[in-house]
């Protein structure tokens, strides 16, 4: 049966210590936090795991812990979009010997590859590895845009390609992802005030960075909304707003990681150049969370 990505699937912090350095013990901290929230999903190594400022190495370790201390729990994603074709590649060969169920590969984010690069670029990907494969459009930090006809090309002739994570913010380019591809393909929201109407317009789930620190609401979103509580999903919803719009006190993505400090979980801090938040806007956040009754 091919694989399907649905439900709510967190994109997990990566955790480091005070001088910066990889904290695994933290990361089997958290992971065990988010299973006991509930998760569907793990995603190793996305936007809000900092994939950017991670070498290679320390990509392939954080995906050995996350596999070991996931432990069949959940599926487990792990983000190799990088800047180029070939090095995409040696990281979906790593993510798939460590043994991860599938891979999220967000566009090249400093060249501005034409539609018919990047129809290229993931069929390239895509002939190189058996493993299922989650397309990542986020069009505001990478500016390139995976459009509905890419989206539509790469499903007729890949058929790993089993999802895109949207998070355009822009619900006609969702729908259009989930009205346009051949295989009825998953799509999921990648903004978290936008799970409930990403589930409505047809799509399977969300992967969601507040999951990190309310997985349970988050969580509760989906089950809801799958067993038929529209009204439960939708209350569950706009509670989870209010710690989405506070990602706006800090640069991302530390606010999701200070929330975590604060409710006492090894989160540390974001790699420089980003700061920790001010401390009025860190007792901002505590009062956000307070209001969630997470605190």
């Amino acid at each position: 049966m091919p694989f399907e990505p649905k439900g709510i699937i967190v994109a997990m912090v990566t955790p480091f210590r005070e001088n910066e350095a990889l904290n695994e013990e933290g990361a089997r901290e958290i992971i065990r936090h988010l299973l006991d929230g509930g998760v569907h999903g793990v995603f190793a190594l996305g936007s809000q795991g900092e994939f950017w400022a991670l070498s290679m190495e320390e990509k392939r370790r954080l995906l050995e812990v996350t596999v070991d201390e996931v432990n069949g729990k959940a599926d487990v994603y792990a983000g190799t979009g990088v800047e180029s074709t070939r090095e995409t590649i040696e990281l979906m060969e790593i993510a798939e010997d460590i043994g991860v169920d599938a891979a999220s590969i967000i566009t090249p984010y400093y060249v501005r590859p034409s539609s018919r690069e990047l129809v290229d670029h993931y069929k390239t990907i895509a002939s190189k590895v058996d493993l299922p494969i989650l397309l990542y459009n986020n069009p505001a930090r990478t500016g390139v845009n995976i459009n509905a006809a890419v989206l539509s090309a790469l499903t007729k002739e890949c058929s790993n390609i089993v999802g895109i994570k949207d998070s355009s913010g822009n619900l006609t380019t969702t729908l259009e992802y989930i009205t346009s591809s051949e295989n009825g393909i998953s799509v999921l929201a990648g903004r978290d005030t936008l799970i409930y109407a990403t589930l409505a317009y047809g799509g399977q789930g969300s992967i969601a960075a507040c999951a990190n620190v309310a997985p349970k609401i988050v969580v509760k979103i989906y089950k809801s909304f799958v067993s038929g509580d529209h009204n439960g999903a939708l209350k569950a919803q706009r509670e989870l707003t209010s710690l989405r719009m506070a990602f706006a006190l800090g640069t991302f993505p530390v606010v999701v990681k200070e929330a975590l400090d604060i409710l006492g979980l090894p989160a540390g801090p974001c790699r420089k150049p980003v700061l920790p938040l001010t401390p009025e806007n860190r007792e901002r956040l505590r009062e956000v969370l307070i209001k969630l009754n997470l605190l």
